[in-house]
């Protein structure tokens, strides 16, 4: 006979099933939106599935690729998040791109690094898919 779980048990379950599900629905709006509208290079990255970390440092990388083919971005904004996450006290300009123009970018980026090199196997992956 199956043991029953009290009522505990049947909270903890669901609300790990429900932090889940929020996780899951806040990748795909972000994935969704990275394939809609132009974002900024970070944020392609961590849609691509890149770590916090690695993706500033591929971001910045990919933003050296756009200075020497001279890819300017669709639009520019201003924020006060940051990849780091919360909120700034300063106002930074940061440029979005769109998916076509990412990967250009990726595919005349050549990292040493090996999380870089994995990281834009991700985003060559993400914006193949999202193309």
């Amino acid at each position: 006979m199956t043991k029953l779980p009290t009522r505990r048990e049947h909270r903890a379950t669901r609300r790990q099933l429900r932090a889940t599900l929020r996780a899951r629905s806040a990748s795909t709006r972000l994935t969704a939106s990275c394939r809609r509208r132009p974002r900024s290079l970070a944020t392609v990255a961590i849609a691509a599935g890149v770590d916090r970390d690695t993706a500033t440092g591929t971001a910045n990388g990919l933003r050296a690729v756009a200075k020497r083919l001279s890819v300017t971005p669709t639009e520019t904004a201003r924020t006060r998040r940051t990849v780091a996450g919360g909120r700034a006290r300063k106002t930074r300009t940061v440029g979005h791109y769109t998916v076509a123009q990412v990967a250009r970018l990726v595919a005349a980026y050549k990292p040493r690094k090996p999380e870089f090199v994995a990281a834009v196997a991700l985003i060559a992956a993400f914006t193949a898919n999202a193309a």
